[in-house]
């Protein structure tokens, strides 16, 4: 008794609406699949489908069965794709988009030991601070750091980060030290255009969540130009760790209200939701969750 063989032939019958059309599509003699539908039903002890010479149809039970069949053929075949997706290598074209300045910094130094590991692999590595359209624009990931709204899209999370209030040591010499959220209004400082409330910044601390009005005298949209004008006593700055651990370490830059939190964001991989993941992609997440597990900033 073969329950699987079974099932595939009532759902073939089903599918083709005839014994001669279910035999045709699975190469089997009409007799063949007449035997293996009566064989199911006398083990069910229940009536399947209705004959007559001119039409077939399902009984009320044969719909529930048949729903049941399709989800447990389908259960089976995605299994079978999973374990082949798993097993194959990763090759062909990947093409990654990355946000600038994370990847200058962090990622231009993996890309070489990616490629040594997965020598079928080409990758096309695009830098990009907007949200490309995965699907629309031919990615097959994205690194983003962000706080992900929901969608339809699968993502991995690789690491942390915190946004800080940082500026150079001589800025607050000419100006002085802010000591409150308040204290801000009458600083310069330099905006992000890209977050997503521009020239305001929500800080959590003792006296609860102050969101802060800004009023840049510097905006830029990216980040390495942003540390950059900080360092030089341009004005308070609010960046992510990965961007200013080393200008925080070396004391180019040290961190304003510190009893202030501003949020922290996710770094994430992220690509479309498919049934299956690419061998490539996989290949690269795994890399970058490894890469970044014990993220020094």
């Amino acid at each position: 008794m073969d329950k699987f063989q079974e099932m595939c032939v009532f759902a073939g019958v089903a599918d083709a609406g005839s014994f001669v059309g279910a035999a045709d599509a699975l190469g089997m003699s009409k007799a063949a699949v007449s035997r293996h539908v009566s064989d199911l039903e006398q083990r069910l002890g229940v009536r399947l489908m209705q004959r007559t010479t001119r039409k077939l149809s399902l009984t009320p039970e044969g719909e529930v069965f048949l729903s049941r069949c399709r989800d447990i053929l389908a259960s089976i075949e995605a299994s079978e794709a999973e374990l082949s997706t798993r097993t194959a290598s990763a090759s062909g074209l990947l093409k990654v988009s990355v946000p600038v300045s994370f990847a200058t910094r962090h990622l231009a130094p993996l890309w070489s030991d990616f490629l040594a590991a997965h020598p079928r692999l080409t990758l096309d590595v695009q830098l990009a601070d907007r949200v490309v359209d995965l699907v629309d624009e031919g990615f097959d990931l994205a690194v983003r750091i962000a706080r992900l709204p929901d969608s339809s899209l699968v993502s991995r999370k690789l690491a942390s980060t915190r946004l800080v209030l940082c500026a150079a040591p001589s800025y607050l010499r000419r100006r002085g030290t802010p000591r409150h959220p308040d204290d801000l209004a009458a600083h310069d400082v330099i905006g992000y255009s890209l977050l997503a409330t521009p020239g305001q910044w929500l800080l959590q601390g003792p006296g609860g969540l102050v969101a802060v009005k800004t009023k840049p005298r510097l905006w830029t949209n990216n980040g390495d130009t942003s540390v950059a004008a900080a360092v030089r006593g341009a004005g308070i700055d609010l960046q992510p760790t990965f961007l200013i651990a080393d200008e925080l370490a070396s004391g180019r830059l040290v961190e304003v209200l510190p009893d202030w939190q501003a949020a922290e964001l996710g770094i994430y991989a992220v690509y479309p939701s498919r049934k299956f993941v690419l061998p490539k992609v996989r290949a690269l997440v795994d890399f970058l969750a490894g890469a970044f597990a014990d993220a020094a900033w």
